[in-house]
């Protein structure tokens, strides 16, 4: 079919709960692997672990206020329980368990030797000063208590959380629990108090260096690497301001970003430091100097070579992914795209790198800095993106290489990358599974 050409499929209500989402994108990879017993896939694809805290803190204003927060361990069969912490006013346990199994997938594709977790507090970091922020998040970790902890469950920054959220988490921990080498409790930490060189743009980086291995290998005729090419980026926290900036660099042209209040259009290419200072002073992108408005939805459906996804799940879904014309979709947030919207991008032949890929590089940094913590060591930056580089782009040749694998066996119809990436993950976890052995 066509790329340019939209299906005439009729749209259809679709089940956007991100935990069902991931659920079947395990299912359609497991089917591929029919040499797994029933029992061992149902193990799998449940979370070990599921946690909710609730717990009072007392405003600026004097006010308490309760608040809900979630931490999901959903896999440790490879090792301790790896991912992140968001704030957002729209978490629930649903998302967090879908978030805490797509990490379990992205450790095992970037093969790092950690399972799979995320946390989230139901919160609007926007209507919340510091102070408050901060006893929420000393709350929460108090709350987890020794269900965190450098060799059981390790998180790390995600959606309104920072460094500067780490530092406390690990002030929090620190304090219950004295005299020992505690660093290696979370990461994404400030550089002075033990965060990796690398860290921060560790996500947009690796997206970059995944995005460029796989142009490499020809999955887009025409386009055999980002120089050059036109990009659009939907979101612009730290994923996807950072990413413009490394793909511009790269010697992209960035024609179009946007975030939550807006986006901003220029065929010639954006300043994207221009944009970033812009957003940095007024909180939005919308109405950047020299640019012409555009929303969310037109971004998406913008004329482009390489449309990255980096706000929040769901995003490319069945009523809009017939609208997509992009050539190639990277994916640098979790779930931006939908099972339905995988089947028409693939039917339309756009592939889409799956963000338990193209988003590995922050638990890759991540994984470098717990190792770096735990030998009392810091690596320069230029050793950090080394590694880096090498991870992505060995993990990107292994899901490639899955894919044709299967695409070219008997009888055998073909797969999007983002089955072949969960092939590749499920294979892996089920094997250690099977070498330790179903305790006891």
């Amino acid at each position: 079919m066509d790329p340019k050409t939209p299906s005439s499929r009729p749209v259809l209500a679709e089940d956007l709960n991100p935990f069902h989402i991931a659920v079947q994108q395990f299912d359609r990879a497991a089917a591929r692997l029919p040499q797994l017993q029933r029992g061992l896939i149902d193990f799998l694809k449940r979370p070990a672990r599921t946690v909710i805290v609730e717990f009072p803190v007392q405003l600026d204003d004097g006010s308490v206020h309760m608040f809900t927060g979630y931490r999901v361990l959903f896999s440790h069969v490879r090792g301790p329980g790896k991912g992140g912490i968001r704030y957002h006013p729209a978490v629930t346990l649903d998302e967090v368990r879908a978030l805490a199994a797509w990490m379990t997938w992205k450790c095992a594709v970037i093969d790092v030797p950690f399972g799979g977790a995320k946390g989230g507090v139901c919160c609007n970091p926007k209507e919340l000063s510091e102070g408050e922020l901060r006893k929420i998040t000393r709350r929460y970790i108090s709350d987890l208590g020794d269900l965190i902890g450098p060799h059981t469950d390790i998180p790390a920054p995600d959606v309104y959380t920072d460094a500067q959220t780490m530092a406390w988490i690990y002030d929090t921990y620190a304090i219950m629990h004295p005299g020992r080498n505690n660093l290696p409790v979370v990461t994404g930490k400030p550089l002075d108090m033990g965060g990796s060189h690398g860290r921060h743009e560790a996500t947009a980086r690796g997206c970059l260096f995944a995005c460029q291995r796989a142009l490499s290998q020809g999955l887009v005729p025409g386009l055999t690497g980002v120089n050059g090419a036109r990009v659009a980026v939907q979101g612009f926290g730290n994923a996807g301001s950072i990413a413009a900036e490394l793909f511009r660099e790269a010697g992209a042209r960035v024609i179009a970003v946007s975030d939550s209040r807006g986006g901003v259009y220029r065929e010639e290419g954006l300043d994207v430091a221009a944009v970033i200072a812009y957003k940095a002073a007024g909180k939005t992108v919308a109405g950047a100097t020299g640019t012409r408005p555009l929303t969310n939805e037109e971004l998406l459906a913008l004329d482009c070579d390489i449309l990255i996804p980096a706000a929040l799940e769901n995003q490319l879904r069945e009523d809009n992914a017939a609208r997509v014309r992009a050539r190639f979709v990277c994916e640098a947030a979790n779930g931006p795209t939908t099972p339905a919207a995988d089947r028409i991008l693939f039917e339309r032949g756009i592939p889409v790198l799956p963000d338990i890929l193209a988003n590995s590089g922050g638990v890759c940094v991540s994984y470098f800095e717990w190792v770096q913590n735990n030998e009392n060591e810091q690596w320069d930056l230029e050793e950090v993106n080394n590694k880096l580089r090498a991870k992505m782009e060995r993990s990107t040749d292994a899901v490639i290489q899955k894919q044709r694998q299967i695409g070219t066996a008997a009888n055998s119809p073909a797969i999007d990358l983002r089955t072949a990436a969960f092939v590749v993950a499920i294979e892996r976890v089920a094997n250690v599974a099977l070498e330790r052995g179903i305790w006891p």
